[in-house]
């Protein structure tokens, strides 16, 4: 439910920033959704001024849609979830930003996707996009898994797999691993036939990129290749885990969102994909959620 404390006259505007893209959905608690835009990749660990950039590109878009003039950006209470802000260091730089918003209460994208998945009540959310992470809230008390970044994390995302797959083609290239269909596959997305025309293509690219290729794996090992099955049971793995130790604090749901919820979900622990339920709203409402809590909680220590 909405914060009642919200004024008819209030906008919000709500921002989910990821390693892909960046949506953004302006609010009026008197008359509902007014708009919504999209941008690019906003995770600021992987570029902080094209994050800014998206951000303020969705913002304008979202801005049009919803019937408003660029100025009233200054109207705005915005609420911003955002990937790589965990990171302490992040987190102040994106809190020091001179912003056009009449103000910003920014926290994780994982946080604002739990919001909006359980409508503000206590749950636990995966994200499985182009990066991986497991958020809960319960009673008041919140466990952050994963989320560490691409390369180094984000185990059954889909930069991971893409990434996998890239080197699992390139050593079969090579002749040093056994022959797969993603070969085949990336060669004719890449227009090259051999390994180098492929590392250099990849050569420095973000995480984004890779993630575009996890589709290839995912449509490989439904057609039973057995290296895209192991990308994928290997990745699939890990979010399980993942949701098993979410699970042992007890929330109430559990949900999933991001580009590979639906496609990884029939590969996971059977226990666990029991347990996945539909997120009520999107993380950008679950933005909203965020910045009217913590406007009222402002305005309730003003008053």
């Amino acid at each position: 439910m909405m914060a009642k404390s919200a004024k008819h006259d209030q906008l919000f505007i709500g921002i989910d920033g990821g390693g892909t893209k960046c949506r953004a959905t302006i609010y009026s608690a008197e008359r509902g959704v007014l708009g919504t835009g999209l941008g690019g990749p906003a995770n600021p660990l992987h570029g902080f001024e094209r994050a800014l950039e998206s951000i303020m590109l969705s913002t304008q878009l979202a801005m049009r849609d919803a019937g408003l003039k660029l100025e009233q950006v200054h109207e705005l209470y915005a609420g911003a979830g955002l990937a790589g802000v965990n990171l302490p260091q992040l987190f102040d730089r994106i809190t020091q930003w001179d912003h056009p918003f009449k103000q910003l209460f920014l926290t994780t994208d994982l946080h604002t996707a739990c919001i909006g998945a359980h409508e503000g009540k206590d749950g636990a959310v995966i994200i499985t996009g182009t990066g991986s992470c497991g958020f809960s809230i319960v009673s008041g008390k919140t466990c952050n898994l994963g989320g560490h970044g691409f390369a180094q994390g984000d185990k059954g995302s889909g930069a991971w797999m893409g990434l996998e797959a890239v080197k699992a083609v390139l050593e079969s290239l090579d002749g040093l691993a056994e022959k797969t269909a993603l070969s085949i596959v990336l060669q004719e997305h890449f227009q090259t036939k051999s390994a180098m025309g492929i590392a250099e293509q990849m050569a420095g690219q973000p995480s984004s990129a890779y993630a575009k290729l996890a589709r290839f794996v995912l449509a490989e090992a439904e057609r039973g290749d057995e290296v895209a099955i192991r990308i994928v049971q290997e990745g699939a793995g890990y979010i399980s885990r993942l949701a098993h130790k979410l699970l042992a604090n007890q929330p109430p749901r559990l949900a999933m969102i991001g580009g590979l919820a639906e496609p990884l979900q029939k590969w996971l622990d059977p226990q666990i994909s029991a347990r996945v339920e539909p997120a009520i709203q999107p993380p950008e409402m679950g933005a909203i959620y965020f910045a009217q809590h913590q406007l009222a909680q402002q305005q309730g220590e003003l008053a």
